[in-house]
C-alpha cells in the first residue's frame, strides 16, 4: 500500500508569501511565490537589482523527501539566479516572523523579517557574520 502524503502545517504557513511582492532596500526589485501543483514546493521567481547588479532567479521551497527516505522536518531550498549561483536556505514561520537561514539552520547568517497586521508588509534585515548585512521591506502588490 503507497502511503499519501500530505504537505505539513510548517509549510502550508507559507501560504501567506504566494503573490507578487516590492522589495526595497539592499536588493530592489520583485518577487513572486506561487505553488507548484500538489502544494508540495513553494516556488519564488526572483527578478531584483543587487549591488549594481540585475539577478533573475528562481528557488524551490519544501520539505526534503530523498528516494526511500521519510520526509525531512525542516523546510529546505535551492535557489539558483542568473549569475551561476546556488545557494541553500532553511525558511521558518512562527506567528509573523519569518526567518531564512543561509547554509544550516541556526547559523550565522540570516534573514529575519515580521508581517504586518494586514499581511501586506514584510520588514526585516539580512543579518551576515562579521556585521554586514541590510534592511529589506517586501510589499504585496
Amino acid at each position: 500500500m503507497i502511503e499519501t502524503q500530505q504537505p505539513g502545517p510548517e509549510l502550508k504557513a507559507l501560504d501567506r508569501l504566494t503573490g507578487t511582492w516590492q522589495v526595497t532596500g539592499g536588493a530592489e526589485g520583485t518577487v513572486r511565490y506561487e505553488w507548484m501543483p500538489g502544494r508540495f514546493f513553494l516556488l519564488q521567481h526572483v527578478d531584483l537589482s543587487q549591488f549594481g547588479e540585475p539577478v533573475t532567479g528562481m528557488e524551490v521551497i519544501g520539505n526534503l523527501r530523498p528516494f526511500g527516505e521519510p520526509t525531512g522536518a525542516d523546510l529546505m531550498s535551492r535557489y539558483y539566479d542568473s549569475l551561476g549561483n546556488s545557494f541553500d536556505y532553511v525558511y521558518e514561520l512562527t506567528g509573523d516572523t519569518l526567518t531564512i537561514w543561509a547554509g544550516a539552520k541556526g547559523g550565522p547568517a540570516y534573514y529575519r523579517g515580521v508581517f504586518d497586521a494586514a499581511g501586506t508588509t514584510v520588514r526585516g534585515e539580512w543579518v551576515y557574520p562579521g556585521g554586514g548585512g541590510y534592511a529589506s521591506v517586501m510589499t504585496r502588490i
